[in-house]
């Protein structure tokens, strides 16, 4: 009897799902953690780890590089969403973020763990980015310190931001270090 490849549950039947662009053969309670894969045609190559679409010629350089868009009768012209589309990726600064913004109101860190009803040692832990914060110390945090621990929530991120998607390059980032 096939086993789940996330959890070890021997089953009848397992349903092939993707997982963060990882495709495996999951039982019905593991299942939620990804996005089913339907196969659109068996017949014309392309195996189980195939990452590319089986329903026209292997050349797709007329289509958009780079994009989810698919000509298959499968759906709309976006990739289903898994559940780690709506989890916040958190800063990798969030260490520097906790400790100038801590600095900047005055308070020392056993102050701090005292607002929050924290430990001092775990204000140590994530000033000095030994430890991520978990959601609900996230949150404490972030309302007693008036600051953003989620990526994409900082100024220097308002370069990457324009209204003209396609005319952005990596040149128009990028600091050269002559």
């Amino acid at each position: 009897m096939p086993q789940c490849e996330m959890c070890g549950a021997d089953e009848a039947s397992l349903t092939t799902t993707k997982v963060e662009g990882a495709e495996l053969e999951l039982c019905s309670s593991c299942t939620d953690f990804g996005t089913e894969v339907r196969d659109e045609s068996t017949g014309s190559g392309g195996g189980k780890y195939s990452t590319s679409s089986s329903t026209g010629t292997s050349s797709s350089s007329s289509g958009s590089s780079g994009s989810s868009s698919s000509s298959g009768s499968s759906g709309g012209s976006t990739r289903p969403r898994d559940m780690f589309d709506d989890m916040d990726e958190i800063a990798t600064d969030y260490d520097e973020r906790i400790r100038e913004a801590r600095e900047s109101r005055g308070l020392s860190q056993e102050e701090l763990a005292d607002q929050l009803n924290e430990k001092a040692s775990l204000i140590r832990k994530l000033e000095r980015g030994d430890t991520l914060p978990t959601d609900e110390v996230q949150r404490k945090l972030e309302r007693a310190l008036d600051i953003s621990l989620v990526e994409g929530q900082s100024a220097d991120d308002a370069d990457w931001e324009t209204d003209d998607a396609g005319t952005m390059t990596l040149g128009d980032v990028v600091k050269r270090k002559d």
